[in-house]
């Protein structure tokens, strides 16, 4: 029979492994909201004028960068997802949340209502991309 600490040990590890999953399924679905729902389907306005206003971008151009900026949001909400090479990913949102927000609001910075907030919640976001790859390295290692 194991002694109460093994126990316990086990249930801290199986604890963290669901809070884990559960922090990279929040960072996934930011992703898949974003790419999905504001840019692919249906789309949003106000994303379809801030890429609009991206300098050297032609007027016919704007629909399929949208496109393809909401489908490789997929494709990276699908790998923070997976948990795999989690700091290589956290490091590929925080170079795109930084560029994202440095466009928006150097390119069209009439069409963000509230830059404060922008800049507030993406940072919480940012801290919880580098929760989940480092309480990923750490499952890793074990």
């Amino acid at each position: 029979m194991s002694s109460p600490a093994k126990l316990e040990g086990r249930h801290v590890v199986q604890e963290q492994r669901g809070l884990g999953a559960a922090a990279r399924g929040a960072v996934a679905l930011v992703w898949f909201y974003e790419g999905w729902w504001c840019k692919v389907w249906p789309g949003r306005a106000d994303q379809r004028a801030i890429v609009g206003d991206v300098p050297f971008l032609p007027a016919w151009a704007v629909t399929t960068a949208l496109v393809a900026i909401g489908l490789a949001e997929l494709l990276l909400g699908l790998w923070a997802l997976s948990g795999r090479r989690a700091r290589a990913a956290a490091l590929v949102q925080t170079a795109l949340v930084a560029g994202f927000n440095a466009g928006g609001l150097l390119f069209s910075p009439g069409q963000i209502d509230e830059p404060g907030r922008l800049l507030t919640q993406n940072l919480a976001f940012v801290a919880l991309v580098w929760m989940v790859a480092e309480t990923s390295e750490k499952a890793a290692a074990r």
